[in-house]
């Protein structure tokens, strides 16, 4: 274990009145600093992940952070970009910087304003994580895409629209608990699975309730090594592993529903971590859709490939369960602001371990795995966290 957590900060995540990204980067980085009981000079390099794509007309956004503290004004600053896994790619940066010894505290933030341009725009953006020659005709842009592969696996496995309905139901619950959520509503079982005038039907047989939300939120974490979180006398969490595994991004040149990347993600974090699914406490996972969800509790190894259904039925992952699964509410909840939900994962698994997670705090939580993918399960990224101290 090489690389620590000192510190983070979370803003609200939803539809914010703030006027842009830089409104929200300087929501977080004097905060994350405060936090770690770091000052802005003692940062050698600052990460930041943003999609932006067209959300914004302010691009350039790692650039935003100094304007935040002016004190980081000649630090470093890089943005990372990795579609719905740009928070995890600029923390693995953070955390190579550290393993390569050039750097001994790093300034990770993920922000996203989503809500500037109108719904429709919005879908269009996102689209540029798919592979436009092949996908960007699709109706109803990404959530059409997961409306096909959600076709796919019922025409595979069976129709498990009421396992979808479980776990928007599930997470949506979990979210009445987090503060910092999007949607703090408990909408309960019978209306995630029923089609109405205020669930209807997105694509394919995904529901509203199936389809995480459009937000705007920022997130930062204070990395840096075992010796420095020491001297801090707070908890210590550490990353124990850390995997990327990456797929082809034409969903033609591979299956729709199995997540092959996640699932050699998941068994390399595990594998080089030492430890099995039965030693974690808590999971953060990528519910941009449900079925998202459903297919990877089957890659991370709750179950055997169209099995999923059971996990989310057996109450496997509820939080008096076996493993609880998105605690925080998930993005499904919580919301997906795309550069900052990477960095979002993190931060609430790293509360969890803390101790600090209030009304959402899994009981004894030792060691939290964390799976956040850009596009459909192409860029793939698994972190094992453990409190050490």
């Amino acid at each position: 274990m090489d690389v620590c957590i000192a510190g983070w900060a979370h803003s609200r995540f939803g539809r914010s009145e703030a006027e842009g990204a830089e409104e929200l980067v300087a929501e977080v980085v004097p905060a994350a600093l405060d936090h770690a009981g770091c000052g802005a000079e003692e940062i050698d390099a600052i990460y930041l992940g943003a999609f932006n794509n067209g959300f914004q007309k302010q691009d350039f956004q790692a650039s935003l952070v100094a304007l935040a503290e002016p004190a980081l004004r000649h630090v470093p600053a890089t943005r990372l970009e990795n579609a719905c896994a740009t928070g995890s790619a600029a923390i693995h940066a953070g955390i190579n910087a550290i393993r390569a010894g050039q750097a001994k505290r790093v300034l990770v933030v993920g922000v996203e304003k989503m809500t500037e341009i109108p719904t429709k725009a919005a879908g269009e953006v996102l689209l540029g994580a798919c592979y436009v020659r092949e996908e960007a005709d699709v109706e109803g842009g990404f959530a059409g895409v997961f409306g096909q592969v959600t076709d796919a696996y019922f025409q595979a496995w069976g129709d498990r629209s009421a396992s979808l309905a479980r776990i928007a139901a599930k997470n949506h619950r979990n979210g009445l608990n987090n503060p910092l959520a999007h949607m703090q509503k408990d909408f309960g079982f019978e209306f995630c699975n029923t089609v109405s005038d205020k669930n209807p039907i997105v694509a394919g047989p995904l529901r509203r309730t199936d389809c995480s939300m459009i937000s705007d939120g920022s997130a930062a974490l204070v990395l840096t090594t075992p010796e420095i979180a020491e001297e801090s006398g707070r908890p210590v969490i550490g990353f124990r592993s850390t995997a990327q595994v990456n797929d082809f991004l034409p969903v033609s040149r591979r299956s729709k529903i199995s997540f092959d990347g996640a699932a050699l993600a998941w068994a390399k974090a595990l594998e080089d971590a030492g430890v099995t699914l039965d030693d974690l406490s808590l999971v953060e996972t990528h519910d941009c859709f449900t079925i998202a969800e459903l297919i990877e509790y089957e890659a991370m190894g709750l179950a055997e490939p169209g099995q999923g259904f059971r996990v989310v039925d057996e109450g496997l992952t509820e939080m008096d369960g076996r493993l609880p699964v998105n605690p925080s509410g998930g993005l499904k909840s919580k919301g997906h602001p795309i550069g900052a939900t990477g960095v979002s994962m993190h931060v609430m698994a790293a509360m969890q371990l803390a101790g600090d997670a209030g009304a959402m705090q899994v009981k004894d939580a030792e060691m939290a795995g964390i799976f956040n993918m850009g596009g459909l399960s192409v860029a793939n990224y698994v972190s094992i966290l453990e409190r050490v101290r």
